[in-house]
C-alpha cells in the first residue's frame, strides 16, 4: 500500500511530468529543484526504470515514465475519492464541494447561499468551477463535479434538475439615458439605442432572437465578455443592454443604472441545480442542494 510519501512522490512525478521542468514542479508542490529530483530518484529506484530524458533544459517522459504517467493519475483520482468517502462517514459533512456555475451566477445569486452554507458546514471546503452553462453540464455529466448551476431547460436524461432561481430580463441603462425616464420600453426603442451584447451565453441568445425583427436598424456599440463589464459600460452611458433584474439590484440602489420593464413580451431567466442522478453524492454536495432548495435560498433581492 502506498505511504503518504509515496503519493507524494507521485504528485511531484506528475508535475514535472506536466511542466517538463524540476523547478517549475518544485514551485508548484513547493520544494527546492534538489528536493524534486531526489523523489524523483526514489521513484525511479523503486520502479527500476528511468522515468524522464532530459532534452536541453526541458525534461520529457520516457516510455517507462509513459505508463506511470497514466497509472499516476488514477493514484491520485483514487486517493482523492477514499478521502471523501471517508469523510463521508463523519456525522458533519466534511471535504470538498465541487460546485459549477457561470461568472453571473456566482457573483449575484450564490454568494449569500455559501455563506449560509459555510456557517453551518466549517469543515466542508468549496470547489469553484467556472465557466458557460454548457461547459458545466459537462463537468457534470463527466462526474468531474458534484453540482452544476445552469440556465434551464436543461435536456438530459442522465440528470436530476431543480429550478432554485427565476428573475424578469429587463432594459439596463444608464440614468442619463433618455429611456431611463420612460415607464416602460418598447422593442422598437431599445433597437434605437448602442447595443452592448454578451460576446456568448444566454442573454445573447435572448438578444439576438428578441432583435432579429430590427437587425438592419442595429448598433451593437459593444461585445463584452462579462455581466460586471456590462455593467458598467452602461453605467457610463456608453450603450443600453438586457440582464436578469437580480443581477443589477445593487447597481440600481447605487443609482449607477436604472432597470426599465419592456412592453409586450415576458422575458424571464430560470436557473436550475443539476446532479448525476445515477450516482452517489458526497454529503456535502447532498446538504448543499437541500440548503438550495430551501425557499427563497436565492430570491432576487428587490
Amino acid at each position: 500500500m502506498l505511504t503518504h510519501m509515496d503519493f507524494d512522490q507521485i504528485n511531484t512525478f506528475v508535475e514535472v511530468a506536466k511542466h517538463s521542468s524540476f523547478s517549475l514542479a518544485g514551485r508548484k508542490v513547493f520544494r527546492s529543484q534538489s528536493a524534486v529530483s531526489a523523489q524523483i530518484r526514489q521513484l525511479e529506484q523503486e520502479y527500476g526504470e528511468k522515468l524522464f530524458s532530459r532534452v536541453g533544459k526541458t525534461v520529457r517522459l520516457t516510455p517507462a515514465g509513459e505508463v506511470l504517467f497514466e497509472y499516476a493519475g488514477r493514484f491520485l483520482e483514487l486517493r482523492q475519492e477514499s478521502l471523501r468517502a471517508v469523510a463521508d462517514q463523519s456525522s458533519s459533512p466534511r471535504g470538498i464541494l465541487a460546485i459549477g456555475a457561470n461568472e453571473a451566477t456566482f457573483l449575484y445569486v450564490l454568494p449569500d447561499v455559501f455563506a449560509k452554507f459555510q456557517r453551518l458546514y466549517p469543515d466542508v471546503q468549496i470547489s469553484i468551477y467556472r465557466n458557460f452553462s454548457h461547459k458545466v453540464l459537462q463537468r457534470v455529466e463527466d462526474g468531474t463535479i458534484d453540482l452544476g448551476i445552469v440556465t434551464l431547460p436543461v435536456k438530459s436524461p442522465s440528470l436530476k434538475v431543480h429550478s432554485i432561481y427565476r428573475d424578469r430580463v429587463m432594459l439596463m441603462t444608464s440614468p442619463k439615458n433618455p429611456l431611463a425616464k420612460q415607464k416602460s420600453v418598447t422593442a422598437k426603442d431599445i433597437a434605437g439605442q448602442p447595443l452592448i451584447f454578451p460576446k456568448t451565453g444566454f442573454t445573447r441568445q435572448v438578444l439576438d432572437k428578441f432583435f432579429r425583427p430590427y437587425i438592419a436598424d442595429l448598433r451593437i456599440a459593444m461585445e463584452l465578455p462579462s455581466v460586471t463589464m456590462i455593467k458598467r459600460f452602461v453605467a457610463a452611458n456608453l450603450g443600453v443592454s438586457l440582464i436578469s433584474a437580480g443581477f443589477a439590484s445593487d447597481d440600481v440602489r447605487a443609482g449607477r443604472v436604472k432597470l426599465i420593464p419592456i412592453k409586450d413580451v415576458d422575458l424571464w431567466r430560470e436557473l436550475g441545480l443539476i446532479y448525476r442522478h445515477d450516482r452517489h453524492l458526497p454529503r456535502s454536495a447532498t446538504a448543499f442542494v437541500e440548503l438550495i432548495r430551501q425557499p427563497d435560498a436565492t430570491t432576487p433581492e428587490s
